[in-house]
């Protein structure tokens, strides 16, 4: 067990710099939002899928004076999403943007 734990972490190791990216964004409005998911669709059409941590509170107004409960995210709403993939390249988000508008 320990041979396989030890191989696992080594694979992660030397893994983890191809999963390490530059914190990315993405734009769009909310298609689902759960108390761990949050799925944003953008202009194009693509649709991503980002985990959110447990206790996330990080939701802020576009001037970054205003913070919001999760609960103000509903299906619609115009996002910019802070994410990055450092954890096992699952997308989690960072920090979530409410905007006014989706930018053009």
């Amino acid at each position: 067990m320990r041979k396989i734990l030890s191989a696992v972490a080594l694979a992660l190791a030397v893994a983890s710099p191809a999963f390490a990216k530059d914190d990315s964004t993405f734009y769009g409005r909310i298609v689902h939002v759960s108390s761990n998911n949050l799925k944003v669709q953008s202009k194009s059409g693509q649709i991503l899928s980002f985990l959110l941590l447990p206790k996330f509170k990080n939701v802020w107004s576009d001037d970054g004076k205003t913070t919001y409960q999760m609960s103000f995210l509903h299906v619609g709403t115009p996002v910019e999403v802070l994410y990055d993939q450092s954890a096992l390249g699952a997308r989690h988000a960072d920090k979530v943007i409410v905007l006014r508008h989706l930018p053009r």
